[in-house]
């Protein structure tokens, strides 16, 4: 047996118990008293831990919000929880929430060695899958883009985190690319092979969402003249994407937690329970937290989902990865349209740097698609963007105007789009890579209006 065994435990007799124990065995150990300890050992300890093995009893800090944060910050680390015989539940809640295994106090040296060993395998075996699959490209679904550190970094996490089933929640603006992140978690996890389903929680009704996501039994409801299974049956097995999470309703809060919690879920209409068997990743632009103070947001909710969180950067705080995006862009639309892939010039490549693209990935695809159907000529050049984008006050604020904060360019750009588009609001929201709805929520908040014809 081989390999590195972080212990943490407040109890001295326990860790000097267990640090001979596993040395005799072969395994190189680093010991924790306290669990702030811990976390800033795994912090700035490297090499890493292989395994940890967390006490759950401890005065410092309770064992399960230990956990919480490690898995938080190393979501890829086995846990094994060591607890009393009178903490079982708490044991079972850790395993809920990722935890490997739990040995019950006390626990004799075969049982420590078996469990120990056998999480220190999987370890190595993940590990070899993992590389094994950085190695090989996958040349089906969507293919995730970047030059950049802040995204690479955002990519790694991601990938490290594909062998587990914790719930992963995705934060980013719009347009930043968190279904496709989303997507790109799910080909490279053990479910890859059921389905991966997504569903906006932003643009149907309340009623409509439920049956949608729970499913319905026959005259559950006026119209439901059949049973309907919803996207937890249909996901079975798979992936399931809750964007916008932030705009679920409290009563559908408290259905998507009983999901998490239990595992189970009632259709509309039904008083049979059902075992659902996805993993969940969600997504918002919102700031939970905020929505959490606010009272908008279930607190037990926002937990469950924050296991693992990825905070996507948007476009205008990764320039570099613009090229790369726009030639990727450029392969698919020439294959989609059957000519030869355009070019995109040096000149137009710098208006495209300079600009703040609130629209983020999409916005950028859309003005890419608006060039290549407008050029005549092999090369792109900044005469086919559109008007706000080749104005020379386009350029990036945070470059000429520090004190110009971003809902300020924000609102600019917003109502720039609806000025180029005469009001028409679909168009516009199309122009900045956003919903209808989310544009009508931006005029609303930004009170803007049309300026009265002179």
């Amino acid at each position: 047996m081989n390999g590195r065994v972080y212990i943490c435990d407040d109890e001295a007799g326990m860790l000097r118990y267990l640090k001979k124990m596993l040395v005799a065995w072969g395994v190189e150990v680093v010991t924790f008293d306290r669990p702030l300890a811990l976390l800033e050992g795994l912090r700035t300890n490297r090499p890493g831990a292989d395994l940890l093995l967390l006490d759950i009893k401890m005065a410092e800090l309770d064992g399960l919000e230990t956990l919480r944060r490690v898995r938080g910050r190393h979501p890829d680390l086995p846990v094994v929880m060591m607890t009393g015989h009178g903490s079982i539940e708490s044991a079972v809640e850790a395993m809920r929430m990722g935890a490997q295994n739990y040995l019950t106090k006390p626990f004799p040296q075969e049982q420590l060695r078996a469990v120990v060993g056998q999480c220190l395998q999987r370890g190595r075996l993940l590990e070899e899958n993992r590389s094994l699959k950085q190695k090989l490209r996958r040349n089906d679904g969507e293919q995730v883009i970047f030059k950049s550190a802040a995204f690479a970094e955002v990519y790694d996490l991601a990938m490290r985190v594909t062998g587990v089933d914790s719930p992963l929640l995705v934060l980013g603006e719009s347009g930043s690319g968190k279904e496709m992140i989303a997507r790109a978690v799910h080909q490279h996890s053990p479910r890859s092979g059921a389905p991966f389903l997504a569903i906006n929680c932003a643009t149907l009704t309340e009623t409509l969402l439920e049956s949608q996501l729970f499913g319905h039994r026959k005259g559950a409801f006026t119209g439901a003249l059949q049973h309907q299974p919803g996207l937890l049956a249909a996901a079975e097995g798979g992936t399931l994407f809750l964007d916008e999470v932030g705009e679920l309703s409290p009563a559908l809060q408290a259905k998507l937690l009983r999901v998490l919690q239990a595992g189970e879920y009632l259709p509309v209409g039904s008083t049979s329970p059902q075992q659902a068997d996805v993993r969940f990743v969600a997504a918002t632009n919102k700031n939970l937290e905020r929505e959490v103070e606010a009272g908008r947001f279930r607190e037990d909710l926002y937990y469950r989902l924050n296991v693992i969180t990825l905070e996507l950067p948007p476009l205008r705080q990764r320039p570099e990865d613009i090229k790369p995006l726009v030639e990727h862009f450029l392969v698919k639309m020439a294959r989609r349209m059957g000519q030869a892939p355009r070019q995109v010039g040096d000149e137009l490549l710098t208006v495209l740097q300079g600009y703040s693209w609130p629209g983020n990935v999409r916005e950028l695809e859309n003005v890419i698609e608006r060039c290549v159907v407008l050029a005549r000529d092999p090369v792109l050049t900044p005469d086919l963007l559109p008007g706000k984008l080749r104005r020379p006050e386009s350029v990036s604020f945070a470059a000429v105007l520090p004190s110009f904060s971003l809902r300020d360019a924000e609102r600019l750009q917003v109502r720039r789009a609806l000025e180029e588009t005469g009001w028409n609001k679909s168009r516009a929201a199309q122009l900045l890579g956003v919903t209808r709805k989310t544009l009508d929520k931006k005029i609303r908040d930004f009170e803007l209006s049309p300026e009265p014809s002179s």
